[in-house]
């Protein structure tokens, strides 16, 4: 076996941190990940860089906050070119690479070479050729090519439940489960060390478990969302803009929305399947313990959490994620609640791999590192978007501090006293003494220092926040509305068609 370990980091995408049986949650069953957590180090204070999809993995591939990235949002370009990346370097420490499943990487123009892989099978969620993604031709192959949304309805149905279009063989879980397997089974003998990218799209919605999975957990032994009082009072612009666009804001159904939690944790479930597998065949092949294993999500989803969903938040249940690693000189069975974040994941693959980025230092640190001191405090950031709609955040052992610059606001809240952010501490007081105001001005300090250090300054003016107008929802409740389609499926049905005038055709 080599003498530097392999590395299997697996991803999931939306993943709140809260969704792993042996960590407190007592309705859904997480055997694989419990198992983790027994044999490895689970970090219980995890946070996203960025709640979004391309930035967050933007952090993560490039190892730095997106105040250095440059990406902040899903329609920004990565800095491939300015920036050496992950996978590239352990490349070049002769670690043999490979990436399964969602990247979300963009431009998703670049080939896998120029991502660094040496081999990659894609699934990505929304594709302008299907021809060009992995899982589209193999589900065209097996008989599925009529499918327009293989990984759930989206649009009007982005947050209705809906069991999937296909079978548990065919699901796009199955199918990376299923290529993990393939790739650990082929490379069990091999010399070279490996660095194995495995990417679930589930659970981020549309929620679409297979069956029999998707009545795995019934709507009656689901708990309601965390709704503290006047939560409402606590949301800021992009909650409001989210509820609306997926068509949370216009009335609730809490039977509807038990479902929805419901399958959600079915999707978890199905990913943790898949997990188990992975876990047998590393001890099949004798790699076990020679691997260095590594589970995290991207961001989290606020399921109904606060009266929102989606992510983008600054809400835990949005910016907090789970954090597993596993392998060798890994403590077993810590937990460890000292702040950590996607990139202390990069920081510690490199480390592992005996890689180094050759363009620049990663912000993070090695996580094995961390654990070794788990009651030393840290300051941990997150930022999404920029500008007049950014929300930038500095997070520690005890305190949590939002900026919202849509809102010209900002939130404090205890973590050890509320973890369920039930309570605003910003601005409690009208006294500068008071022992909350100088909490609020320190963390102001400290997010406003780093902002300046990393490079965007866009939301502030000097050592002031910039005052941004402060943004609202259009008035008709239709507006904003998301829709979400493939371009290449086709729409057109004869007769019945509106044409792009609204006039019905000839």
């Amino acid at each position: 076996m080599p003498q530097r370990p392999n590395l299997l980091l697996i991803m999931t995408d939306q993943q709140r941190a809260d969704t792993i049986g042996s960590l407190g949650n007592p309705v859904i069953r997480t055997p694989a990940l419990d198992r983790l957590v027994r044999e490895g180090t689970a970090f219980t204070s995890a946070y996203t860089p960025s709640a979004e999809c391309v930035p967050a993995r933007a952090c993560l591939t490039f190892g730095q906050y997106p105040a250095r990235t440059g990406c902040f949002s899903n329609g920004m370009s990565m800095p491939w070119e300015t920036r050496d990346n992950l996978m590239a370097a352990l490349s070049r420490a002769g670690i043999y690479t490979a990436g399964i499943g969602k990247c979300h990487f963009t431009p998703a123009s670049r080939t896998f070479e120029k991502n660094g892989f040496a081999e990659r099978a894609t699934q990505e969620e929304l594709v302008a050729d299907p021809n060009q993604d992995d899982y589209h031709r193999f589900l065209r192959e097996k008989g599925y090519g009529h499918l327009t949304d293989p990984h759930g309805v989206r649009g009007e149905m982005y947050y209705i439940p809906q069991p999937a279009q296909m079978p548990a063989a065919l699901h796009p879980t199955q199918w990376v489960g299923d290529r993990a397997v393939d790739f650990l089974s082929k490379h069990g003998r091999a010399r070279q060390p490996w660095f194995l990218f495995v990417s679930f799209i589930h659970p981020h919605p549309p929620f679409a478990p297979p069956a029999p999975w998707h009545k795995l957990y019934r709507d009656a032994e689901v708990p309601f969302p965390s709704v503290p009082p006047e939560s409402e009072r606590r949301w800021v612009f992009i909650n409001h803009v989210q509820n609306r666009y997926k068509r949370r804001d216009r009335g609730w159904d809490l039977h509807l929305l038990r479902v929805m939690r419901a399958y959600y944790y079915a999707c978890i479930s199905f990913v943790d399947f898949q997990i188990g597998r992975m876990l047998q065949t590393l001890e099949h092949t004798g790699q076990l313990e020679h691997t260095l294993m590594i589970v995290t999500s991207d961001h989290g989803e606020l399921l109904g959490d606060h009266g929102c969903f989606g992510k983008r938040s600054y809400h835990d249940a949005a910016t907090r994620i789970p954090l597993l690693v596993r392998g060798p000189d890994v403590p077993r069975g810590l937990r460890c609640d000292r702040p950590v974040t996607l990139l202390d994941v990069t920081a510690t693959l490199l480390n592992r791999g005996g890689a180094a980025f050759q363009t620049h230092t990663p912000d993070g640190d090695d996580l094995l590192t961390l654990a070794a001191d788990p009651d030393a405090d840290r300051t941990v950031f997150s930022q999404w978007n920029r500008g007049r709609n950014a929300i930038v955040l500095a997070i520690n052992r005890r305190w949590k501090f939002v900026y919202s610059a849509p809102d010209q606001r900002e939130l404090l809240f205890d973590r050890r006293r509320d973890p369920d952010e039930s309570r605003d501490l910003a601005g409690l007081v009208h006294d500068p003494d008071w022992p909350t105001s100088r909490v609020q001005r320190a963390m102001r300090r400290c997010l406003q220092e780093a902002l300046k250090t990393m490079g965007d300054t866009t939301a502030m003016d000097g050592d002031e926040w910039r005052l941004w107008p402060v943004r609202t929802l259009p008035p008709n409740p239709d507006a904003w509305l998301l829709y979400q389609d493939h371009a290449w499926a086709d729409q057109h049905i004869p007769g019945y068609t509106m044409e792009p005038e609204g006039e019905p055709p000839e």
